[in-house]
């Protein structure tokens, strides 16, 4: 019983932190879908032919008042990244409700897989920018200006978003431990309720007498044999 109640824990355990990253999840794709669709708005304006083209374009607001309209715009690479990253994070989180819910170790086995690929993907880019000085040579340029005003606005709130973003590796590493000692429990099996109770030792029977009882032997009767006095006696 003890066992079993172990084993609900780590799956309600898990599926809360998997709770908290899908809204995290959710929260990304959300303001992807809204850069986008500000992107999708302005586009229009920006089509191939306008006047307007070469020249600084200040009537899109504060994150596209600095972009030069041009005939060929480049794709806003990222919003789009930012969207795919919100995607596979929520992807992430419902392969683990999944495998949370199932306790199968294939399951676990795959969600400990991307975890472990996202958790790689963002200490690769954390070391590059902390190492790198150069580090924004590495991206290209974003026509959106979006990823301008997400880099101002980490590096004026450095604080919040630094313990945003520990909270966030944290409840991912916590989610990896708990995945591998669910693997390592094991789904539920109906031998999981057995208890010593359950297994009542042979009763003696209780009308089976402690000694045997000797059972009385009959012999046979000898037979009789012929007195020798009587044959003598016969022949006499």
């Amino acid at each position: 019983m003890g066992f079993q109640i172990f084993r609900c824990c780590l799956q309600s355990t898990l599926k809360i932190v998997n709770s908290i990253l899908t809204m995290v999840g959710l929260a990304m794709v959300l303001y992807s879908l809204w850069m986008l669709n500000k992107w999708n708005s302005q586009e229009n304006v920006l089509r191939p032919g306008s006047s307007l083209a070469g020249r600084p374009f200040l009537g899109l607001g504060s994150s596209f008042g600095h972009m030069y309209i041009s005939a060929d715009l480049p794709p806003p690479w990222f919003i789009y990244t930012f969207l795919g990253m919100g995607i596979f994070l929520c992807f992430i989180t419902c392969s683990g409700h999944v495998a949370a819910e199932t306790a199968n170790g294939h399951c676990l086995s795959c969600y400990m897989l991307f975890v472990g690929l996202l958790l790689i993907t963002e200490a690769g880019v954390t070391a590059d920018v902390f190492f790198n000085k150069n580090w924004e040579e590495d991206f290209p340029d974003d026509p959106t200006g979006q990823f301008d005003q997400v880099k101002n606005f980490l590096r004026e709130n450095f604080d919040i978003c630094k313990w945003v973003g520990l909270t966030v590796l944290i409840l991912q590493v916590l989610s990896v431990l708990l995945a591998m000692i669910l693997r390592a429990v094991g789904p539920f099996t109906g031998n999981d309720d057995d208890s010593d109770d359950d297994y009542v030792p042979s009763r003696l029977d209780l009308r089976q007498p402690f000694l045997k009882s000797s059972i009385p032997q009959t012999t046979a009767p000898p037979e009789s044999r012929p007195s020798q006095n009587d044959g003598w006696s016969r022949r006499l």
